[in-house]
């Protein structure tokens, strides 16, 4: 019923919509419809895709077997709407390793041209975003490009209150209490939104980087949740709308060093976005140069390309590529 997919260590499952119905989850006929009512839907089907079959839960894995949901296609023909579905059962705006697998689950149903499709994602925080993803092959590897579009930066890109100015390597960023108070190390962050916001906060030394058995362990956990979700799970603080974690490190010319903890998701092998975030941050702090730049994450690595003129940051590019699990 449910096809799992890993695209550098974040498993999503993939469902049509027409499956959840006759499992007997009430979806709407629309992409959009479905989105505004997300609530009266939404936990059911990460129940009913997500959570493990009795008895055959890993020891020390995640509550859930997979990071997310995928909802689609809508429609026969592109573009092609989405539904991204966290584990808690909202909804992402935007997730790279989620849209990289949804492509695959796409090629594979043989609705992908060489030319490639537009990609809807619907969600409940405003208007569908779009994104365009082409088939491509990089070092032998076939995958896809993500055309994420134009960043923004700042705390007004991403809706951060009581946040400060301050300087990292004579550039502009952002000082987030919450974080600053968990580890002095974490006291200069960049804000940035890509579709979705992100919070990444630069550090000097590879040390400060938290593992991901750290993150999943409490208090750090608790706490850290606090900053990134929106309420009632978390404080929403300094986001309201709650916003995607990372850490970055300049590991070597235009590689990053990253660590990510996603709203909604909690720490993560890796994150398309996050990497593309990290990517952009590291643009803007001066650590790395237009052209492409590697992420590497414990799940893996991401190719990011990053297209600017004239000193601004016109567009960055994500590639992925995803196989289907046994």
């Amino acid at each position: 019923m449910t096809s799992f997919y890993d695209a550098r260590g974040n498993i999503y499952g993939v469902v049509s919509p027409q499956t959840l119905r006759e499992a007997g989850i009430a979806l709407p006929a629309r992409a959009a419809e479905c989105a505004v009512s997300r609530q009266q839907w939404s936990e059911a089907a990460i129940a009913l895709c997500c959570h493990w079959p009795e008895g055959q839960r890993p020891a020390n894995s995640k509550p859930h077997r997979s990071d997310g949901l995928l909802i689609g296609p809508f429609q026969a023909s592109a573009p092609f709407d989405v539904l991204i579905v966290n584990t808690d059962g909202s909804l992402a705006e935007r997730s790279g390793n989620g849209l990289t697998i949804f492509s695959q689950a796409l090629t594979e149903q043989g609705l992908i041209a060489e030319q490639g499709v537009v990609l809807r994602v619907h969600h409940d925080k405003g208007e569908a975003l779009e994104t365009s993803v082409k088939p491509a092959e990089i070092e032998g590897v076939r995958g896809f490009w993500l055309d994420l579009g134009q960043p923004t930066f700042g705390p007004e890109a991403v809706g951060a209150q009581t946040v400060a100015n301050v300087k990292f390597n004579n550039r502009d960023v952002s000082h987030v209490q919450p974080l600053a108070e968990l580890d002095p190390d974490w006291s200069h962050s960049q804000f940035v939104r890509i579709g979705n916001p992100h919070c990444v906060t630069l550090l000097s030394d590879a040390s400060a980087l938290p593992s991901n058995e750290q993150m999943g362990e409490s208090p750090l956990n608790e706490r850290l949740t606090a900053i990134a979700y929106a309420m009632p799970t978390g404080a929403g603080n300094p986001c309201p709308a709650g916003v995607n974690l990372q850490w970055a490190v300049l590991a070597s010319p235009q590689k990053i060093a990253a660590r990510v903890f996603e709203r909604g998701e909690g720490p993560t092998a890796s994150s398309g976005t996050s990497a593309s975030a990290v990517a952009c941050a590291a643009w803007r702090v001066g650590w790395v140069e237009a052209g492409e730049v590697r992420v590497f994450m414990p799940g893996g690595t991401a190719p990011v390309l990053l297209e600017v003129s004239q000193g601004e940051l016109l567009r960055v590019r994500l590639f992925g590529t995803a196989r289907l699990m046994d």
